[in-house]
């Protein structure tokens, strides 16, 4: 069976005292082994939320500018999508 190794990289923070006892409390509280994991998880999930939103604000905006470019530059519609119109009325107008 053949390990996986992962490349680990460090990450160091200077914080005031105070500030450091309220996130070790915090990690503490809320069941964290210690604050390394509660640091690592909370910033990993806001992170992701962070991304989450982008990636849908980025897609709007995707989505937006199709359907401009579709109403305002639409082309005439072609001899199929006519001819599909007439069988779609003829169909439900009996």
């Amino acid at each position: 069976m053949s390990k996986v190794v992962k490349e680990i990289s460090r990450f160091d923070a200077r914080l005031p005292k105070e500030q450091k006892q309220f996130f070790e409390k915090a990690a503490y509280l809320g069941g964290y082994r210690n604050l390394t994991d509660f640091v690592i998880l909370t910033v990993q999930e806001k992170a992701r939320e962070i991304i989450r939103e982008n990636e849908l604000i980025i897609a709007s905006e995707n989505d937006s500018e199709v359907f401009f470019n579709a109403v305002t530059k639409s082309k005439k519609p072609s001899k199929t999508l006519k001819n599909a119109l007439k069988d779609y009325n003829a169909f439900f107008s009996k």
